[in-house]
C-alpha cells in the first residue's frame, strides 16, 4: 500500500515545463520490459525546486500489470518508452 502511495504522488506532479501547451506529450519517465515480462517503470518529478524519483517493477502477476502495460502503449521484451502522466 505504501508502494502505490508512493508511486501515486509521484505522478500527481506533471513532468515539463509549468505553462506547456496542452498538446505537449509529457513524460514522466520511461518503462522498459525485461526478459521475464516485467514492466520497470523509472519515473522522474520536478515541482519548483523539489525533485523525486521512483522505480516501481510489475512482475506479470502483478494486480496492476494489466493497466501499467495498458498505460504504456504495450512493450515488448528490451523495448524503452516514454511514460505519460495517469
Amino acid at each position: 500500500m505504501a508502494r502505490r502511495a508512493l508511486l501515486a504522488a509521484a505522478l500527481a506532479l506533471p513532468f515539463g515545463r509549468a505553462g506547456a501547451q496542452q498538446t505537449r506529450m509529457w513524460s514522466i519517465g520511461t518503462a522498459r520490459m525485461e526478459p521475464d515480462g516485467t514492466i520497470v517503470l523509472d519515473l522522474v518529478t520536478h515541482d519548483g525546486g523539489v525533485a523525486g524519483r521512483a522505480v516501481s517493477r510489475y512482475p506479470r502477476q502483478h494486480p496492476d500489470y494489466a493497466f501499467i502495460l495498458r498505460h504504456v502503449g504495450g512493450l515488448s521484451v528490451g523495448q524503452v518508452k516514454a511514460v505519460p502522466p495517469f
